[in-house]
């Protein structure tokens, strides 16, 4: 059963709440590092079981007549074997500026067999405050302080250090905040590595946040890790993701990768006022790539 438990603490990692933070405390921000009709897809192992479920993550620029807000949609569920003996399925819902990259408000619901989960953050720059409401506890709804920085879901967070452009021996400070509570995280880059996958072999760099700044709490203080593998290419894959527990470890692969709409960024479509229709796959991309 602990096994399990740490199983469901992988997949909600990827689904809860972070906030990155600039090393002088400044908020700075910049444009969310996924395009319209960007997709990617991961293959989740957990132990002997290689397939044990599936993370997919899509972005869509949606525009009405007043606004545009960049949707982000993550799904998790569990598969195959596992999901007879631990049914799981999430949802994490995102919603961004797509000038400025803030994170307006966000959603997430969870189900398994012993638990549901009904939560969502709202937030107000200029009182520096974000409304946590939990549906299914609503005595635990309350406001919490927006500390210096931009917030950012965590998955999309993952991806998102694909623009940092961080060298072996560099770091970056970052705050992730589970539910409503806050982690003080320092995000080391680690060694390149060559990572062969599904999609092909790449030349990655290898990321890993640590707990220094506080007392470690949560998963930290149980002794897990988390790393995170980015492609050295011109796409800046997020092409693994592990988490280690005392039990095991998850690891999510990318299996299946959708390019975003060409020939424009989110802020290059906004800016010249189209919407383009077609969407192109990085798959043979990749797989030319491993044959060079």
């Amino acid at each position: 059963m602990e096994r399990f438990f740490s199983f469901r603490w992988f997949t909600r990692l990827l689904l809860l709440g972070f906030v990155g933070l600039v090393p002088d405390g400044n908020a700075e921000t910049t444009p969310v590092a996924l395009g319209d009709g960007e997709e990617l897809t991961f293959r989740v192992g957990w132990g002997i079981f290689t397939g044990a479920g599936e993370i997919k993550i899509g972005a869509d620029l949606e525009s009405t007549d007043t606004a545009s807000t960049l949707h982000v949609n993550t799904t998790t569920t569990t598969k195959g074997f596992l999901k007879n003996f631990f049914p799981f399925v999430a949802q994490a819902d995102a919603y961004f500026d797509p000038h400025s990259g803030l994170l307006l408000h966000s959603t997430e619901t969870s189900k398994s067999k012993r638990k549901e989960t009904r939560q969502s953050l709202s937030f107000n720059y200029q009182e520096r405050v974000a409304s946590y409401l939990n549906e299914v506890e609503p005595e635990k709804s309350k406001d919490v302080i927006i500390p210096a920085g931009v917030p950012m879901d965590l998955i999309t967070s993952l991806v998102q250090t694909r623009s940092w452009n961080l060298a072996p021996g560099e770091k970056q400070d970052a705050l992730v905040i589970f539910d409503d509570d806050f982690y003080e995280l320092t995000i080391y880059a680690e060694a390149y590595e060559t990572l062969r996958t599904p999609l092909g072999e790449f030349k990655t760099l290898v990321l890993v946040p640590k707990m220094e700044k506080t007392e470690p709490k949560g998963m930290f203080k149980r002794g897990s890790t988390v790393r995170v593998w980015i492609s050295q290419d011109e796409r800046k894959l997020p092409v693994r993701f592990e988490v280690e527990f005392k039990f095991g470890a998850g690891v999510a692969t990318l299996v299946a990768y959708q390019a975003p709409k060409p020939n424009a960024t989110v802020s290059d479509q906004l800016n010249a006022g189209q919407d383009q229709d077609c969407t192109t796959s990085a798959e043979p991309e990749a797989v030319a790539e491993k044959k060079n």
